[in-house]
Formats: structure tokens, sequence, C-alpha cells
């Protein structure tokens, strides 16, 4: 089977380093901060082109604080494409505020900003860089907090505030969930690490922060391990990536439409769009081909968003209709590409 992802593969390209450090947690009882979470938090806002990394438990709650650091307060409006993981509206909800689910491009699932659905009431717009893919700052004059969930490898910032997602099947996964919030401000930072830690500035002193009630939610220190493990695998892993989806470039068929990437693109997913997908799905399946479709449907479909009452999105939907991912990660052989475009060309669309 050629699978979209393969986890323990990848664990034994730094098993070595990876398990001397999460075996040095142990043993120093620092499970919560401390130098580890402190390296990490530098090394990756670095990797992904900030000046201060703030770490969270997950790449939901990242965009939880990148919002509520930006002041999106209850009842505010935040744009948000209509591809994309749930977590980039669910992040919205979760704080009182109001989803506004956004049509994207024809070319490409990202936010489109020209038919951006403005309020007096907005507040804020995520960028989400699907894929990988650089998505341009939708606008000059509002707050714009980067979901870079899928832009390990790549600086591919266009906003004020970063979040970033370390689910394991990222391109730089964790061993369970976490998760960074990413800014150029030495006080937005300090304010993010109040908010994730009850907003205390001192033992047993509770503060709000911009606005809002604290709460707990933090990178531990064995998942900072782990991270820190993966990071000096990360350049090796990009290329890879790059490397197989160039030679998919060149050899599926014409009737498979490639996306448009830019030059320093992640490369976290190979989507293409293709015709009669579900087929082709289940045809590669029969072939021991495992794929994915990112996302099957709109988020302006989504029955937990039907109260937010979005409007059309024909691109969004569309796309969604077409859309394929092909395994492209660094645990493929050369042969398992080989393979991956025989069946594709064998298939009658």
């Amino acid at each position: 089977m050629i699978r979209m992802a393969d986890l323990a593969a990848r664990h034994r390209r730094v098993a070595g380093a990876c398990e001397a450090r999460v075996l040095e947690v142990l043993r120093s009882g620092r499970y919560i901060g401390g130098p580890v979470v402190e390296e990490a938090e530098r090394r990756l806002a670095d990797s992904f082109g900030w000046r201060h990394g703030v770490g969270v438990n997950s790449g939901t709650d990242a965009l939880i604080y990148a919002l509520q650091a930006v002041g999106v307060m209850p009842g505010d409006e935040v744009i948000v494409p209509a591809v994309t993981f749930f977590a980039s509206a669910g992040a919205v909800c979760r704080i009182g505020a109001i989803p506004v689910i956004a049509d994207v491009r024809d070319d490409l699932p990202l936010i489109d900003p020209d038919t951006l659905p403005r309020t007096p009431r907005t507040r804020a717009v995520i960028a989400v860089h699907l894929f990988g893919e650089r998505c341009p700052r939708p606008v000059a004059d509002l707050p714009v907090v980067d979901d870079l969930a899928q832009t390990a490898g790549a600086s591919l910032r266009t906003g004020d505030i970063g979040a970033v997602s370390f689910y394991p099947t990222k391109t730089l996964g964790a061993a369970g969930d976490g998760g960074l919030v990413l800014t150029d401000d030495p006080e937005t930072a300090r304010a993010l690490r109040l908010l994730t830690h009850h907003g205390m500035p001192r033992p047993y002193h509770h503060e709000r922060v911009r606005g809002h009630v604290g709460a707990n939610c933090r990178l531990d220190a064995m998942q900072a391990a782990v991270l820190l493990a993966h990071l000096d695998d990360l350049e090796a892993r990009v290329a890879e990536r790059r490397a197989f989806a160039l030679r998919y470039d060149a050899a599926l068929p014409a009737w498979v439409r490639r996306l448009p990437r830019c030059a320093d693109h992640a490369l976290h997913h190979y989507v293409v769009r293709v015709p009669r997908r579900d087929a082709l799905q289940a045809h590669l399946r029969e072939r021991g081909i495992d794929t994915a479709v990112y996302y099957p449907a709109s988020l302006s479909t989504q029955p937990a968003l039907a109260v937010y009452a979005p409007g059309p999105t024909p691109n969004a939907d569309r796309f969604c209709a077409e859309s394929l991912a092909l395994p492209v990660h660094e645990s493929l052989a050369p042969g398992d590409v080989d393979q991956v475009v025989d069946a594709v060309a064998s298939f009658r669309p």
C-alpha cells in the first residue's frame, strides 16, 4: 500500500535524536516550560520567518489566541476562506465571533480579495496558505491572521500574526498535538504568553489580556523535544517533496489539472483537479494507492456554521468536487511515484 503518510517511517529518519531528546526531558523533570520549550519556540519561529514564537497545545488554539491578540471580540466578524479545514472557522466561533465565509479564486483555493464579504463589523481576515501555497495579503487595512498550518519549510507569511499546527501528519509534526503563534512584536508575544498562562503575570494574580480571560494552553516540553528533532530534518523533507512533485508534474496525463505553485511552495500536499474524482479515487484504491480529498465540501455547507447563513461559494464548490491529493511525503520511494502515475494514466476520465 502506498500511503498518504507514513509516520513510523518518518520517525525512523530521526529516531536516535528524537528519542535522546525525549529521554533528556524525562530525566530532567522539567515537563512544562523550561529550556527545551524556549529553544523550540525560538528555532521554530525562525524557521517560519518570524521573530517570536509562543508554543500552544494545538493549531486550533494557535488560531484562537492569534485572533484574541489582534483584538477580535465576541460579535465581531472574521472573514474565512470557504476551502480550509474547519478549525479556521471553528476558532472564530470559539471566541464568540462570527465567521463570514468567503469564496476562493477560480484557479486556486485561496481567499479571493476581489470578493471579500466585508461589513462594518468585519474585524479581521484569516489568510489560509492552503497546501503550502502563498496566499497574498487580502486586505491592507484590517488585521490579517496567517493560517500557516501547511507551510512548514517555507516562509510564506503575509499577515500580522501567524498560527501553526504541529499535528502529526504535518510536514513538521509532533508526537501528538501542538501549535505555535508567531509575531514580530515583543508586546504581542508577551500578551500571548499571558493569554496562554491564565493571564498570570505573577503567581495567583490574573488579569484580562486584550479584553480576554487567559487559559491553560501550553506546548509541553516532550512535544517541544520531538519537534526539535524533526526540525533538523525539515529542509531535506521539503526538498524530497518538491522533487516528487516535479516528477508528477512531468508524468501525469494531460487531463489531470495541476494547481499553480509559487516558487517557494512548501509542498504540504500535491493536489490536482480531475474529472470523475470519486471514481478515480476508487480506481487508485483498488491498486493499493491511498489518496485524500482536502476538502470534500465548502465551509459554506457545514451544519455547524449554518446559523451564520453563509452565502454561495461557487468556486469553492467546484474545487471541492474535483480535487484529489496524491501521495507526496518524504518516505516515498521513486518507484512509488511511478506506480501512482501509471495507475492514474490507466484510468479513463
